[in-house]
């Protein structure tokens, strides 16, 4: 399967090079296509990037901007909140505007919006004002989430473990790097925490310049997946993929819960975690590179477990043991928060690797471009939908309760589905079969 995957690619890549009109000579197709799947490359690597600084930059000043816009704990839970609903709402829209206007297309313009909405929302004065503007953002990350996968599937069929750990990879780095030196940052810009979140800007502006650059030659929309007429078995397979109901699959609904799971985790640990170190006694700065040791972790990790994924049949050890470490950490930080701070940050940061398997099980889940495409918004619209209460009710219970107990109880707790239904979507099946039954 995966060789004939591989052929397809070889073949489908050659056409938007026979249509140029220079002269085309035995080296030139070759070479374009060289340069273009190079340029993919980059732009999947830098949108990466910028997938996640707008959330972690804000974590790591979060008391500074519930001070400077007058912020109750409740708000900012429902602030921290804001991005997997945003990923739900506008996520589901990303395969009807890729096929309308192409992925590489839809990206680009997803890190158009990343850039306008981090320069805006500091200046923004006012606590609405800041929330639409993290909105626009959140919206161009959330479809730029979905159509990762499919462009990987498209453009590396034969490559899904090492390309889904590379752009993880490098989702983990820009994570890290945002949660790390934006507090430095804003002080070096005279202690503002306005220039402090605006400066990630800057970043996301560079992702937008190699996607522009595809769509321009058209090159960021390769026909991966090629069906010719004269073939039976490719014309069935077109007739059934219309008909492909996702909401059929046990398996989606598993891999839709968990990603849910998974991201409730994330999302307090980015929103929360530097609070909880704070409220500990630990100094903000040393909170700030707390949370990054913990999205680092991601870095190393999130390379290979999509490689070691790819190559188990079943990833459900890889679940239980995220699991495991993701319990540990949680139990620490509920025992003594400062005084095991690097241990339990180490802890969380391995078990937040769930997220890279959730995007390796995404392509490994089905078996063609469009079936990836159906379940990457499936999976993560209704997961982003699922894991929207778990910031705002840590908010909350943080607030009423005066203290941490309940927050990490609760944290806990939704630890052991996470787990369950991750061993369910790992099993070796695959939606077009599920959903055609």
């Amino acid at each position: 399967m995966m060789g004939l995957m591989a052929r397809e690619e070889t073949r489908t890549t050659k056409p938007p090079t026979i249509r140029s009109s220079a002269p085309v000579t035995d080296a030139s197709p070759t070479s374009t296509r060289a340069w273009t799947t190079r340029l993919v490359v980059l732009g999947i690597v830098l949108a990466a990037v910028n997938l996640r600084p707008a959330i972690t930059s804000l974590g790591a000043l979060l008391e500074e901007v519930r001070d400077g816009l007058g912020m109750s704990g409740s708000v900012a839970g429902l602030l921290t909140s804001v991005p997997p609903l945003c990923f739900a709402v506008f996520g589901v829209m990303a395969p009807r505007l890729a096929r309308r206007f192409g992925p590489g297309a839809v990206v680009c313009a997803g890190m158009a919006a990343i850039t306008a909405g981090l320069l805006i929302r500091p200046y923004a004065g006012s606590v609405p004002g800041f929330l639409a503007a993290s909105a626009l953002a959140l919206m161009g990350i959330a479809v730029s989430n979905v159509l990762m996968p499919v462009i990987v599937k498209r453009w590396f069929p034969d490559r899904v473990g090492s390309m889904t750990g590379l752009y993880s990879m490098a989702l983990a780095l820009g994570t890290a790097a945002a949660a790390a030196v934006t507090v430095p940052m804003a002080d070096a810009l005279g202690g503002s925490w306005q220039s402090g979140l605006a400066v990630w800007a800057g970043l996301a502006a560079v992702a937008v310049l190699p996607w522009i650059a595809l769509v321009r030659q058209r090159g960021a929309q390769p026909p991966a997946e090629v069906h010719p007429p004269a073939e039976p078995g490719n014309e069935a397979h077109a007739r059934v993929q219309p008909a492909l109901r996702i909401t059929r699959s046990r398996t989606a609904w598993a891999l839709a819960v968990f990603f849910g799971l998974q991201a409730t985790a994330a999302y307090i640990t980015m929103g929360w975690m530097a609070q909880i170190f704070r409220d500990a006694g630990v100094p903000a700065g040393t909170a700030g590179l707390l949370l990054a040791v913990t999205m680092v972790m991601g870095v190393p990790l999130a390379f290979v477990i999509p490689r070691v994924a790819t190559r188990l049949p079943h990833q459900g050890p890889i679940v239980i043991a995220l699991g495991v470490c993701g319990l540990a950490g949680y139990a620490g930080l509920y025992a003594a928060p400062a005084g095991g701070a690097w241990a339990w940050a180490l802890l969380l940061g391995v078990s937040n690797c769930a997220f890279p398997l959730a995007l390796t099980l995404v392509g490994m889940r089905a078996r063609t471009g469009a079936g990836v495409a159906q379940l990457s918004a499936f999976a993560q619209s209704a997961g982003y939908l699922i894991s929207i209460p778990g910031p705002l009710l840590v908010g909350v219970l943080y607030q009423h309760s005066g203290g941490w107990g309940l927050p990490i109880a609760l944290m806990t707790g939704l630890m052991i589905p996470q787990m369950i239904v991750g061993v369910l979507a790992g099993r070796d099946r695959t939606v077009e079969d599920e959903a055609a039954r």
